[in-house]
């Protein structure tokens, strides 16, 4: 009987480049690597999958129509949510003053066209080596609440918690992303997802549910109005 302790999931990587030839090739190779591939044409397209489907990788073209793939490598680096998110440039441009731009805005690495398919994945298995990211599995405690990932449970003084999809999800952001302040829009971004297009408000409404949810000994008090801000989630006592 197979043995399938020791299979790992597959890591997504998204590939960004306006010209579908290459994204066709490079897939291949990916695919063929054991990677899941996932393509956008240009860089609006790559900023929603990255915001709705978390790769693990993002292989970008730097000259593209439009936004260019430094300009979105740039965004994401400004950007909490996605300044995370591993990033090797791809390029003609071999110039040393074009990699130096490149890897200062954040870049992990970078590679200058033409290159084989071999190095590529050379370059992909060691940025994900040295990044090391791995899926949430441990339980997270927080006082008497307990948020468990893999059981997708979450209790509090030994009880259950019933909470929708979306309050569930909003409370593993918070919990991932304790102490710091994040707009509403930041919220639906990371909760929805980025095709998503929702009023504002629509935060409110799922954080007055997880408030209720978690309420039990004064959880609810973890999820913090910040006026004119949004919302964070501590446990330090909120001050007025």
């Amino acid at each position: 009987m197979k043995d399938e302790t020791h299979i790992m999931p597959k890591h997504t990587i998204l590939l960004v480049d306006d010209e579908a030839a290459i994204r066709d090739m490079l897939s291949i190779a990916l695919e063929a690597a054991g990677y899941n591939v996932l393509q956008a044409e240009n860089t609006q397209q790559a900023h929603a999958i990255i915001i709705d489907l978390h790769p693990d990788l993002v292989l970008l073209d730097w000259m593209m129509p439009g936004t260019t793939g430094l300009e979105l490598l740039r965004r994401l680096k400004r950007d909490e949510l996605t300044e995370k998110v591993p990033v090797i440039m791809l390029t003609a441009k071999a110039e040393e003053d074009s990699k130096i731009s490149g890897l200062d805005s954040g870049a992990d690495d970078y590679i200058a066209k033409p290159f084989s398919p071999r190095e590529l994945i050379s370059r992909v298995k060691a940025v994900l080596r040295r990044i090391g990211r791995e899926e949430l599995k441990d339980p997270i405690h927080v006082g008497d609440m307990v948020f468990d990932p893999i059981g997708h449970r979450v209790n509090i003084g030994g009880q259950p918690v019933n909470l929708g999809p979306t309050e569930y999800r909003l409370l593993q952001f918070f919990l991932t992303h304790q102490e710091r302040v994040y707009s509403r829009d930041q919220i639906l971004d990371y909760v929805w997802g980025g095709n998503v297009y929702l009023d504002e408000r629509t935060v409110d409404v799922h954080i007055r549910r997880l408030r209720k949810a978690i309420s039990v000994a004064g959880h609810d008090n973890y999820v913090q109005t910040v006026r004119g801000a949004g919302y964070r989630f501590s446990t330090q006592v909120q001050t007025a």
